[in-house]
């Protein structure tokens, strides 16, 4: 005998979900079915129903797996001997639209006072108004895909500062993304009382890989990813996101890219006409540093818009809140690449307004994923803040951060910050710490409160290097040991901080 359900329900009980079995002739975008993935059976919704080359394909996003994961797949790979979820209903909001309506319409006795003339045009507005479709959540047009807030800015959702520990792939609110510091005091308790639950960088990343991102764009969730895959030299990539190419690229097998001038090619014949006539072996900038291991390119937007505009399309593709890629005349792109006897391969970059008024060092960052998990973003990183230095300025990240940037910076900041203290070559206050590193006070305060490290004593701020952090940093410095570590040289850096006139650092609009 079953147990008795109890009357008294909980408030956060969640709506009951019609469920039965389906045809593919029966499925649409909102069911939910269960796919066969790396051979096993995933929950996955339908974003997109497509029939390509003469057959019904879907795009599918798997519960509780990061959007990068999203993928085009074949009719057979669905289980159609399972239950599927189907989709609620809309809620009908035309009660609600009507009694509005009514509102605003004046009341019968009141028309007969009018005028014929104003009799008529009342009766022609009452027609236009009944023949009007009802505005729902369902055919708002744009409302998935309206304009993102760029602002003039290259990339104002992409880059972010968290000034707390995020370890859920949650997104962050919107008082995190201003971080005004009212009261260290209040700041210092605040660490004071943080959890002492430490996650590796391991737990973190994978946490990140499998969760929503933090700072997902909600209003560019449905946008289906239109590039099956992409061969970039010697790499074929499975891109993350979606990007702006050409329509014609969404049937394509694979996107064809030079690694030299970020061409693009939807046939292979195509592709190798082009590799015979390209002479380009670098990005088309100033070549500004070289070690042994990799060489930094300075290219201006405003002097080489095709291929600036050719790596944001490219970088469009793994980051999902980058939104501008038309206009680059107001900002510097910073190429990191690797060198052989072929030319000088592109593996990350950095973007950089030519003037800001915040003081941001980076609008937008990536490594392309073929060299993501090799050191490259940390260099990335840090050679931002070199420039920093020899402009004579504190810098910062422009917010939000994705979720593996922020990831990154945070692990640049600790590294920094704590062998700085550790070593022993600046005082333990935040000031000096930033003066030294070119960081702003906020990130140095909000590393150090991640860290558990910043106490208030004695009507002082007291920096505390705790045990766990001691224990991290000992564990990172025996793995450098065994695997070597890249750094910086300054010397190396043959650079001076660009002058531009009013007119270079404007939108070419």
């Amino acid at each position: 005998m079953a147990p008795r359900e109890s009357s008294h329900e909980p408030t956060s009980t969640p709506d009951p979900v019609e469920k039965g079995f389906a045809t593919l002739a029966t499925l649409r975008n909102g069911v939910k079915a269960f796919v066969e993935k790396d051979g096993e059976k995933r929950k996955a919704e339908i974003l997109s129903v497509q029939t390509r080359k003469g057959k019904p394909t879907f795009y599918v996003h798997y519960e509780e797996f990061n959007k990068r994961l999203d993928e085009w797949i074949q009719a057979e790979r669905i289980d159609l001997s399972r239950e599927v979820e189907w989709p609620a209903p809309e809620k009908s909001e035309k009660k609600k639209a009507t009694s509005t309506v009514s509102k605003s319409q004046p009341s019968k006795a009141a028309d007969s006072k009018l005028p014929k003339n104003l009799k008529r045009a009342r009766s022609k507005l009452d027609r236009e108004i009944s023949a009007t479709p009802e505005i729902t959540s369902a055919n708002i047009p744009g409302k998935a895909t309206r304009p993102s807030k760029a602002s003039g800015k290259e990339n104002k959702e992409h880059i972010a500062l968290v000034s707390t520990e995020v370890t859920d792939g949650s997104t962050p609110k919107a008082e995190d993304e201003e971080m005004d510091l009212v009261d260290v005091q209040d700041a210092a308790a605040a660490a004071k009382a943080a959890p002492l639950e430490h996650y590796s960088r391991e737990d973190e990343i994978e946490k990140l890989r499998t969760s929503g991102s933090m700072t997902q764009n909600q209003t560019e969730i449905s946008r289906v990813r239109n590039l099956d895959k992409v061969q970039m030299g010697k790499f074929e990539i499975e891109p993350w996101y979606f990007s702006p190419y050409p329509i014609d690229f969404a049937d394509a097998d694979m996107v064809y890219i030079c690694e030299f001038c970020l061409g693009y090619f939807g046939e292979e014949t195509q592709f190798e006409r082009h590799r015979n006539k390209c002479t380009l072996l670098h990005p088309p900038g100033n070549e500004i540093y070289r070690d042994d291991y990799v060489s930094f390119f300075e290219i201006d937007g405003r002097r080489q818009r095709t291929w600036c505009r050719n790596l944001c399309l490219l970088s469009k593709l793994f980051l999902d809140h980058k939104t501008l890629y038309y206009d680059v005349d107001p900002f510097l792109f910073y190429c990191m690449c690797t060198r052989d006897e072929y030319g000088c391969h592109l593996v990350g970059y950095f973007s950089k307004e030519k003037e800001s008024a915040e003081g941001y060092n980076v609008a937008c960052i990536l490594t392309l994923p073929q060299y993501q998990r090799k050191g490259f973003g940390k260099l990335l990183i840090a050679f931002s803040y070199e420039l920093s230095k020899r402009e004579g300025k504190l810098g910062s990240p422009e917010k939000p951060l994705s979720d593996l940037g922020l990831l990154g910076y945070r692990a640049y900041w600790q590294e920094t910050i704590v062998d700085l203290l550790m070593d022993g070559r600046t005082e333990a206050n935040i000031e000096d710490l930033g003066a030294m590193t070119a960081m702003t006070t906020n990130d140095v305060l909000h590393t150090l409160q991640n860290l558990n490290m910043l106490r208030y004593s004695k009507n002082q701020h007291v920096i505390v290097l705790t045990d766990a952090v001691i224990q991290q940093h000992e564990r990172q410095k025996a793995k450098e040991k065994l695997k070597g570590k890249r750094v910086i040289d300054p010397e190396r850096l043959q650079w001076k901080p660009p002058v531009f006139s009013a007119a270079s650092r404007t939108w070419n609009w």
